[in-house]
């Protein structure tokens, strides 16, 4: 295990394997994708027994991440000053509170009011999460670990959906929020027994709201922070486009019932796992620029393939439906890690202000795809492949920019050091 340039060593060796700090790492950042992914099987019952319609039972999903876009501003913030531990505790407990609040709702109108309380304290796991991982780890090591906790992380949008309806078959949609409650609860007791503090007091920032403040306008500020914030975001909103069309995909094209969500989900997490395992085992043998190109490659030629297809068929298979989902979730698991490395290094002293844009700029970009582009294109595949199309490509335009600028830095800094005579460092390899 290594340590940072910028941090002082740890002892998370010492304390507990990497194997066990994956999976505490991992369950905090599923957090996210099993709150929403966990009641799309209930979305039919749901609209029944609370009087709504469709539309207004996706405002659950929309309001749910634009209060999480909001917290997400504060979570790597208030990191940066408190330490990573106390802020994942806090909003672990917290998302169980909320979780129960949800389950106890009389109606449609309270029930959005605790999604959006949901979503204020559920992202703190996941934000902090990142950097805990970049306090610990930096190079080939960080990028291995980060695509360990994406492999499990797979997982989750898999599973969520398949363990919602087994819960509804025995239960029903409120026992899913009771279920999630007792999740917040493991993780509080997981932190606390098991997760090291990772970001030393005399490397904290002022816990007061100017230097928070000028920390994290700072680096929303900064033009590579910007460039790969959204290139992140529209990659991961590609693929997600197709989970929170989830519904319309499974039931409305396909036929299907309400537990078999799994015929979408599983090749999502198998493809997930495989551009994971990939990025971990060929780190420091493969450049990363070819891991992040390849990821872009293989998005788009699943959204080729599938208007191709749905301009000549009349009733869709369910391999040849669910394979242009799969190839996004494939090139977002290739290019997520280096991505999100490369954003956290841009700069260390703010690590946490760094993950709270990125979050925030994603789960905007995710809330309107949810509640605006998912329900505008999901009646049509043709289409809704074409969208998820348009935001790879204009993620992957983003990634150009952003190493074209960065070779341009580093070409102009090495002709600066040849003239006082001294050797040029390497340029950033992304």
């Amino acid at each position: 295990m290594t340590t940072t340039r910028d941090a002082r060593p740890t002892h998370a060796g010492s304390r507990l394997s990497q194997l066990r700090l994956v999976l505490i790492l991992a369950a905090l950042t599923m957090v996210g994708p099993f709150t929403i992914d966990a009641i799309f099987p209930a979305f039919e019952v749901m609209t029944r027994e609370l009087g709504a319609d469709k539309v207004a039972m996706q405002q659950t999903m929309s309001v749910y991440l634009v209060a999480f876009a909001v917290a997400s501003l504060f979570h790597g913030s208030l990191s940066d000053a408190l330490g990573r531990r106390p802020v994942i505790i806090a909003g672990s407990l917290l998302y169980a509170v909320t979780s129960a609040v949800c389950a106890l709702t009389p109606s449609l109108q309270m029930l959005l009011v605790a999604r959006a309380a949901q979503g204020l304290v559920a992202g703190a796991g996941m934000i902090v999460g990142r950097t805990v991982v970049r306090d610990l780890f930096d190079g080939a090591n960080a990028q291995r670990f980060m695509s360990h906790i994406s492999m499990i992380f797979a997982i989750a949008p898999a599973l969520a959906p398949i363990v919602g309806g087994w819960i509804l078959g025995w239960g029903s949609w409120r026992t899913i929020f009771w279920v999630l409650a007792a999740y917040g609860v493991v993780l509080v007791v997981l932190t606390l027994t098991s997760l090291p503090e990772t970001h030393p007091a005399d490397r904290r920032v002022a816990f007061h709201p100017c230097p928070l403040l000028a920390s994290f306008l700072s680096a929303a500020g900064d033009g590579g922070v910007l460039r790969l914030s959204a290139a992140i975001g529209l990659n991961f909103g590609a693929l997600f486009l197709y989970i929170s069309s989830a519904p319309a995909i499974v039931v409305d094209h396909l036929q299907l019932g309400e537990r078999d969500f799994g015929v979408l989900f599983v090749p999502l997490v198998v493809a997930m796992m495989l551009g994971s395992f990939l990025t971990g085992r060929l780190a420091g043998r493969v450049r990363q620029g070819v891991f992040v190109l390849a990821g872009f490659l293989v998005a788009l030629a699943g959204g080729i393939f599938s208007v191709a297809y749905q301009s000549v068929v009349e009733v869709p298979a369910v391999a040849w439906t669910v394979l242009p989902a799969a190839a996004a979730s494939l090139g977002v698991s290739l290019v997520f890690p280096i991505l999100t490395i490369a954003l956290l290094d841009l700069r260390p002293r703010e690590r946490g202000a760094v993950s709270s844009f990125q979050s925030f700029l994603s789960t905007c970009i995710n809330a309107v795809v949810a509640g605006a582009v998912s329900p505008l294109v999901s009646g049509s595949l043709s289409t809704l492949a074409l969208v998820a199309g348009a935001m790879t490509l204009g993620a992957s335009a983003l990634w150009w920019w952003h190493r074209s600028r960065t070779r341009a830095r580093a070409l102009q800094r090495d002709d600066h050091v040849s003239i006082e005579g001294l050797a040029p460092e390497p340029t950033d390899q992304l």
